[in-house]
């Protein structure tokens, strides 16, 4: 059996993501875990927040944020009426007509 430190799991030198932690966000999304599952994704874990760190030591000034990489415009076309059809074509293939309305069976009984 794996015998594990229940505060830190250290990445490196640095304590990012305790086990704790991981058994915390476990038990909040209903997931057993075994010990081992718990060390690994606490190494896991913290790996991804020490990359996130170094990220953020990237000099971004004049950098424009942004949401995707390339630029986009409105992809939709225009919404053009190209041909309307009458209402007496409409409901030329109902089953049912009445007083140029659908006529459909009830469903709610009173």
């Amino acid at each position: 059996m794996v015998q594990i430190n229940k505060e830190y799991h250290c990445c490196g030198d640095k304590k990012l993501i305790t086990i704790k932690d991981v058994e915390h966000v476990a038990q909040l999304a209903r997931l057993e875990l075994t010990e081992e599952e718990k060390v690994k994704f606490a190494s896991q874990l913290s790996s991804v927040i020490e990359y996130m760190n170094q990220l953020n030591e990237v000099d971004t000034t004049g950098v424009e944020p942004m949401a995707h990489p390339y630029p986009l415009g409105n992809v939709m076309r225009e919404d053009i009426v190209e041909h309307e059809i009458s209402k007496q074509d409409l409901l030329a293939n109902a089953p049912e007509e009445e007083d140029g309305y659908f006529k459909v069976p009830k469903i709610n009984e009173e």
